[in-house]
């Protein structure tokens, strides 16, 4: 990492780098100023970075959000030109391409928006790694505790070190993030993919980040800033997609929501109407 920001991509993440370093410092002085022990004002200025950089980019993770529900609502549209034309190449390019025109649906607007912010992730990485020294004197929660005395090996003994419960919570809310707030596929083998993509990437983010000993001054931004995407994800979700309950991984969007009253509300109407219709029926039988 140090090598790629150092090289030709210096003069595009420099910048960067130097303005996320001077809000870090600036929290850090803020919370030291109304009387926070210095390590906890280090840990409370990563928790605070990650809300802003989440609301900086708000409106943009919005149209992403956006973007992925309308490619949803023309999924059945697609597969069944998938199936038409599945012998002509060409003419499913051109077809599909002329569905996404006539939907006014952008099938690479729901990427640049994840590209646009990845400059920002790699330089909080660096950021953060350049200054390792300022966190090896860091204590945040239990990271240097006497607890972590009695347990080096599992946790940090400063935001410098490695500490792997950190990595197992991050495991974790970064699977819930997936599994309870990723737009449901709706086609069955790419809902089955999408569901062990749900079990490896933890498993993946585990393996590395204790192989690589990723500090949990690092860990510690990437947690919050997945708690804080998850809550902008639960209410897009509850705005948008309007789904059956608060966590909801099964329902799919493949039409326009009823104008009037929420998809639930639709959805609960109709299943009480066929209730109603099968005990009419069990009752004529």
């Amino acid at each position: 990492m140090h090598l790629l920001l150092a090289g030709f991509l210096s003069p595009i993440f420099d910048p960067i780098v130097a303005g996320i370093s001077w809000v870090l410092a600036h929290l850090t002085s803020a919370f030291h100023g109304i009387g926070i022990d210095p390590g906890v004002s280090l840990g409370l200025s990563l928790i605070v970075l990650a809300a802003l950089i989440r609301i900086v980019f708000w409106k943009l993770n919005v149209a992403q959000f956006k973007a992925m529900i309308a490619m949803q609502k023309v999924a059945p549209k697609l597969k069944k030109l998938q199936e038409r034309y599945k012998s002509e190449p060409q003419k499913l390019q051109q077809e599909q391409m002329a569905l996404y025109k006539e939907q006014g649906v952008n099938p690479l607007a729901g990427c640049w928006p994840t590209l646009v912010q990845l400059p920002i992730l790699f330089s909080v990485f660096y950021a953060v790694t350049s200054h390792r020294d300022l966190y090896a004197h860091a204590s945040f929660l239990w990271i240097g505790s006497p607890l972590a005395a009695q347990f080096p090996k599992i946790l940090a003994q400063n935001l410098a070190g490695a500490d792997i419960l950190l990595v197992v919570v991050y495991m974790v809310t970064q699977y819930v993030s997936m599994r309870f707030t990723t737009m449901p596929a709706t086609d069955p083998a790419q809902a089955q993919q999408l569901k062990v993509m749900q079990i490896l990437s933890p498993l993946m983010i585990g393996f590395f980040g204790y192989r690589a000993n990723w500090p949990s001054a690092m860990v510690l931004y990437w947690l919050s800033y997945n708690v804080f995407t998850m809550a902008q994800q639960f209410y897009m979700l509850r705005k948008y997609h309007e789904p059956l309950s608060f966590i909801d991984s099964e329902h799919v969007i493949t039409e326009d929501l009823p104008a009037n009253g929420s998809a639930a509300t639709a959805a609960l109407s109709s299943g009480s109407a066929a209730k109603k219709s099968k005990k009419k029926s069990t009752k004529g039988a």
